[in-house]
């Protein structure tokens, strides 16, 4: 029988680990616990561990039937040597998740970026997977990428790819969390969105949304109303990630961008005026073979991101 892999996808709130089949990518089975990142790194990989052994448990599997174990950290991670070198959220510095994980388990256990991980989903058995060069994209609270070449990551030196929403760009007033002034997240994002619509609607743009009391989903069903201040900010929006992409497009040349995280939820609102402000700021030898479209998997691409990269390492 085809061994399994499990997929954890590690987050502040949440732990969510999956069973997947390393040949379709399918995730077979999910579940979810709360992370109790309080209780700090010992804690949250006991954690992790009993909610694998749960899952199997659940599905009349043992640790000899698994091929694998990988898991998406959010934060710096050492891939090589299975490390978290920083995740803020977590409170986690200099973690050696793969050793005491594969150690505990008894299994080979590999650890990366969570964005990358799910690019890596994506790429592999989801949105992306008909093609070769796929750039990911998670807009959630903040922005992060990462890049695919023929199913392999792109890592760069100290493996820092990825970062396109720190770069700054013209325009943009607004002071983002990483010390800098005018980042790209600081717009493309889950807050970017309610500040551009806040924006909008203290310089007197009509709306019917209250400044103060609204998220970005609140942005979208006031969208789908007509509201000229939603209407505005996604076209704000989809023009600052037009710009960002037009200068990050012509160095990757990616066949595919894939959207995902919370502000993929947006759909075609976000969709529409990217494209529409694509066209005259990136050439047509790009943009002409150029899908921009939402993630497949979007939750779970986390999940199977991590189990398809742990397969590939150890397949």
């Amino acid at each position: 029988m085809e061994k399994r892999v499990v997929g954890v996808d590690v987050g502040g709130t949440n732990i969510v680990c999956g069973l997947v089949d390393s040949l379709t990518g399918k995730a077979e089975a999910i579940l979810k616990c709360a992370t109790e990142r309080e209780g700090g790194s010992a804690h949250v990989l006991g954690r992790i561990e009993g909610a694998i052994r749960e899952l199997l448990e659940k599905h009349r599997l043992e640790m000899k039937d698994i091929q694998a174990v990988g898991l998406g950290v959010p934060g710096i991670i050492d891939p090589e040597r299975g490390v978290v070198i920083l995740a803020s959220n977590l409170k986690w510095e200099q973690v050696p998740v793969a050793e005491v994980l594969g150690s505990r388990l008894g299994v080979p256990v590999t650890v990366d970026n969570d964005v990358r991980m799910y690019t890596y989903g994506e790429a592999t058995a989801g949105a992306g997977a008909p093609y070769d060069y796929v750039l990911g994209l998670t807009i959630g609270t903040g922005m992060a990428a990462a890049f695919v070449n023929h199913k392999k990551l792109y890592y760069g030196h100290r493996n820092q790819a990825g970062e396109i929403g720190h770069i700054v760009m013209e325009g943009i007033p607004y002071s983002c969390g990483c010390g800098l002034t005018g980042c790209l997240e600081t717009v493309v994002s889950a807050t970017g969105i309610v500040r551009i619509a806040e924006e909008l609607i203290s310089q007197g743009v009509p709306s019917r949304l209250q400044p103060g009391s609204f998220q970005s989903k609140d942005v979208s069903a006031a969208y789908d109303e007509g509201d000229e201040a939603a209407v505005l900010t996604f076209r704000k929006v989809g023009g600052c990630l037009a710009k960002g992409l037009a200068s990050v497009v012509p160095a990757l040349a990616p066949e595919a961008v894939i959207i995902g995280g919370g502000g993929a939820l947006a759909g075609e609102r976000l969709f529409q005026p990217l494209r529409e402000q694509l066209q005259g700021i990136l050439h047509p030898m790009y943009l002409d073979h150029l899908y921009i479209l939402p993630a497949m998997h979007n939750e779970d691409a986390g999940v199977i991101g991590s189990a398809m990269y742990a397969a590939s390492k150890y397949a």
